[in-house]
């Protein structure tokens, strides 16, 4: 295939449908850990094509979702600043801290915020302006890592002075482990996360699928390659099979990227991380090397600590497990929306509420 089109042919995916179809024999219950395959999997109506017997469940897959209210509060208090220019990307504008106070309301009081589309974008904003403290509010899992990590490097190479990171970021298979260890999971195969394992590679899943006993199938976005993924766990699961096949072999290699993952390991260190509505998760997310440290943000700026608080009407956490689906919520659509929401999966491009929200907001149970 060469197009886009064509992993979106019609024709194919009812063939897949059927092949899925002729080979289930039971319930089956498989978790996408993308926020990007859930958006895809809502719109174009995957999960209502399937078998009554497979249950697609979302997972925790997007990295604004799961950024805890605690970092929120401190970009406000950040970007609050006079000497402050505070670089984002677009989606954590809008995510809701603390009496649902978000960076969109401090940009209109005055704060200098600036959407940018790349890391690199806030280093040469440092560069241009020496006279200002530059500060990037670095989200994401483990694909947008590396440009974090190469904005640090050039900021070091070039020896400017004004540049510091807010590092939120996370990472995947920590919090696929969280799931399965639950006593609650019901969890029975995976859909891995194919961009995240562009940069990983899939070495690390064997681990998990053999530990939990589970088949993991590296997918990509289109809706083609999520129907082959969810064929190919279908097939594992009827055959008692637990093995990491990667569907997404035309972007995704077994080893990775490993020039990324050197400039990562010399940049970031794991650490352990909150995740929104979940809670902490060992080495689930990273920060930066001592010998980077004076990147820290939050090195540079001591801020005073504050309590935090989310909505009690917000069942986010309850909907990033995987336990709930978003039009379960008594709130979705009614007291949370995109315009005034109540959690960040409800604004981010890869929340799972954005997505009912936008393709099908009369979901029922």
């Amino acid at each position: 295939m060469k197009f886009v089109d064509e992993y979106r042919d019609a024709k194919i995916a009812d063939q897949y449908v059927k092949a899925i179809a002729q080979i289930t024999t039971r319930p089956w219950q498989i978790m996408e850990i993308c926020g990007g395959q859930t958006h895809s999997i809502v719109k174009y109506g995957i999960d209502e094509l399937l078998p009554q017997s497979i249950t697609l469940i979302h997972g925790p897959g997007c990295p604004v979702c799961v950024t805890p209210v605690d970092l929120i509060d401190k970009a406000i208090a950040l970007a609050s600043r006079r000497e402050v220019i505070f670089c984002s990307f677009g989606d954590m504008l809008r995510v809701p801290g603390s009496q649902s106070q978000d960076l969109r309301s401090v940009k209109a009081m005055g704060g200098d915020i600036r959407i940018v589309y790349s890391p690199l974008d806030a280093v040469k904003i440092a560069g241009k302006n020496p006279d200002r403290q530059i500060i990037f509010f670095a989200v994401g899992f483990e694909t947008t890592v590396p440009t974090t990590a190469m904005a640090v490097y050039q900021a070091e190479k070039l020896g400017i002075k004004n540049f510091f990171l807010l590092v939120a970021h996370v990472l995947v298979s920590p919090g696929m482990e969280l799931i399965l260890s639950s006593p609650d999971n019901c969890v029975q195969g995976f859909l891995a996360a194919g961009h995240v394992c562009t940069i990983t590679g899939y070495r690390e899943y064997n681990e998990i699928a053999q530990k939990y006993q589970i088949p993991i199938v590296v997918t990509g976005f289109e809706p083609l390659d999520i129907l082959q993924g969810i064929y190919m766990c279908v097939k594992q699961l009827e055959a008692d099979t637990t093995e990491v096949e990667n569907q997404y072999s035309r972007s995704v290699s077994f080893e990775g990227n490993k020039t990324a993952q050197k400039l990562v390991a010399e940049v970031f260190a794991t650490a352990h991380r909150q995740w929104r509505g979940i809670g902490l998760i060992p080495h689930s997310g990273l920060r930066l090397q001592e010998s980077y440290s004076q990147f820290d943000a939050l090195n540079k700026f001591k801020l005073e600590k504050g309590t935090t608080s989310e909505s009690l009407d917000c069942i986010s956490g309850l909907i990033l497990q995987g336990i709930k689906k978003p039009h379960q919520c008594s709130a979705f659509g009614k007291h949370c929306t995109p315009e005034k929401p109540l959690g960040a999966p409800m604004v981010s491009s890869e929340g799972a509420c954005a997505a009912y929200y936008r393709y099908r907001q009369l979901a029922k149970d």
